[in-house]
């Protein structure tokens, strides 16, 4: 098993650009979004690495930008790790899909999709999950629903 800064060297050395935040408990790494699925795909196909398990994907609006999260495991070698991506912009929050590379990413994808707006290039399936085509993206800080009088 390796330690945190053994993964770190690594995929240091696979994507330069990457970041990370000091203090986490669990291995941490900001990824550009136009590496993101390079890095994922990088992690899970390295023998060394083998994050073969997307354990979640999930997204978070902190007004500023959106972040899109994802936990990765390597059931073989029992590493953890958080993968993130900063969107900066919102009005058109696009990111690569993992669907070909984990295809449980399909339900978590259209999740985000349906609750953030975020686009993810490549599903094969993207519609909302859980509500109506027209009816926002509930989970954003800024959602306004003016009828069932919901503010955030």
């Amino acid at each position: 098993m390796l330690n945190k800064q053994e993964l770190t060297d690594i995929i240091r050395s696979l994507i330069p650009e990457t970041e990370f935040p000091d203090g986490t408990q669990l291995l941490e790494v900001i990824v550009p979004a136009e590496k993101y699925f390079s890095l994922v795909e990088k992690l899970k196909s390295d023998q060394k690495l083998s994050f073969n398990y997307l354990i979640s994907q999930t997204a978070v609006d902190f007004l500023s930008h959106m972040t899109v999260v994802c936990h990765l495991e390597s059931v073989e070698f029992r590493h953890l790790i958080v993968v993130k991506v900063l969107l900066t912009d919102r009005e058109n929050p696009t990111i690569d899909s993992l669907t070909a590379l984990y295809p449980t990413a399909e339900y978590f994808e259209r999740e985000i999709f349906d609750l953030f707006g975020i686009r993810f290039n490549n599903h094969p399936n993207l519609k909302r999950l859980f509500l109506e085509d027209d009816y926002g993206y509930p989970l954003r800080k800024d959602f306004r629903d003016e009828i069932n009088i919901i503010e955030r």
